[in-house]
């Protein structure tokens, strides 16, 4: 390849990067823009009547944690009728114990009910089939809602009644929260801020609440759900084997004419911590391939495109010619600019900002890995159960 031909594929590469980063920076909604997306200062007038809310968690040796979600849920200051039901999905922990005597300490015991799921028939995800439980166990007296939160996440007094006043005042279906991930590890920094940012860009928190967009997504770990808009898709059975659960909730639930929205707070934070790349590693990996849809050609569609996005625009800051250099640092610098805002939402110093390529090459890491451990049918490990559907 001659000089002038290797300048032209490297300018061809640039002005593609560059092309990329314009569209992403100005034409997918304003993703990036997250404080657009924070739910916390925004407070809606109190409905004329408080809803009946029920709370179902799903808790899987979750011994660790489930102290401190049941302090937290025990002392929301909803105004209306709210229930918990805790759903111990086999748990080899103390998971139940602790739970119950958290609320007794609490004198909520009336306000609470621990309820052991089933054994998990074929075709379910663990997950799915606790929150199928809770939510059948509610039939004889129904709430309107029904409020989905995870068993590592501890939310503010005021959670539930502003998300409630949301969902009332906007007629909501389904209303979500992005609840804040610890970052206090250096794996954490280094890798929770972009699993945010890569999140925000497939699913636009803009194009989910416009009704005219197929694009649909939610936080699995704070969901507010209509009962009648979840009996309206037939209920759990209709997503039962989803690995990206949450999604596909929202997903279902906006196809069938129900409105949905999701923010992100500050006020509901993850008690899990990731002390190792491994643990990140794998939560990854867990749900990668799955977004690919198992694909092998999305596979290779998806890294080529990770390459070309956020690897060629460092690449081309060594080429030979000015041009190719500028067009290689605009890519990187709206990289950067684009990154920094959740950056900040994460408290972290600017200068993660720069790093995301680097983010990214790990990122492809862990994607390769979830498709080799689908291969190998162990794909979407959680809690011990491999969830993905076997290859054929």
């Amino acid at each position: 390849m001659t000089a002038l031909s290797q300048v032209t594929v490297a300018g061809t590469i640039g002005i593609i990067t560059l092309a990329i980063w314009l569209h992403l920076f100005f034409g997918r909604a304003w993703f990036w823009r997250v404080k657009k997306f924070d739910a916390d200062g925004i407070q809606f007038d109190p409905p004329g009547r408080w809803p009946k809310i029920v709370a179902v968690v799903p808790a899987r040796d979750e011994a660790e944690t489930i102290g401190e979600v049941v302090a937290s849920l025990v002392k929301q200051d909803y105004p209306g009728p709210f229930s918990i039901v805790i759903v111990d999905d086999h748990s080899e922990d103390a998971t139940a114990e602790i739970a119950s005597r958290v609320a007794e300490e609490n004198g909520a015991e009336e306000k609470l009910r621990l309820l052991t799921a089933s054994a998990l028939p074929e075709g379910w995800t663990g997950k799915l089939w606790a929150l199928n439980s809770g939510v059948d166990s509610s039939h004889s007296d129904p709430p309107a809602f029904f409020w989905f939160t995870d068993a590592d996440i501890s939310h503010d007094a005021d959670t539930l009644r502003r998300l409630v006043a949301r969902a009332v005042r906007e007629k909501l279906d389904l209303a979500s929260l992005m609840v804040l991930l610890q970052a206090k590890t250096l794996p954490e920094r280094t890798l929770i801020p972009a699993f945010l940012y890569y999140f925000l860009m497939l699913y636009p928190p803009r194009w989910i609440a416009d009704e005219d967009l197929g694009t649909a997504g939610a936080a699995g770990g704070c969901i507010l759900l209509r009962r009648e808009a979840l009996e309206r898709i037939g209920g759990f059975a209709a997503i039962r084997g989803e690995v990206i659960d949450d999604c596909a909730l929202a997903k279902a639930i906006k196809h069938s004419g129900g409105r949905v929205w999701m923010g992100l707070t500050r006020k509901s934070q993850s008690l899990r911590a990731y002390g190792t790349w491994g643990e990140l590693r794998d939560l990854i990996a867990r749900t990668a391939f799955t977004q690919l849809r198992y694909s092998a050609l999305l596979l290779l569609g998806t890294l080529l495109g990770l390459l070309l996005t956020y690897i060629a625009p460092i690449v081309l800051l060594f080429a030979h010619d000015a041009t190719t250099k500028i067009l290689g640092g605009g890519a990187w610098l709206l990289m950067a600019l684009s990154f920094l805002p959740t950056v900040c939402f994460y408290r972290l110093k600017p200068l993660w900002a720069p790093l995301l390529p680097l983010i990214a090459v790990f990122y492809s890491y862990a994607t390769l890995l979830s498709a080799a451990r689908y291969w190998l049918g162990k794909g979407g490990q959680w809690k011990g159960r491999a969830q993905a559907p076997g290859k054929t």
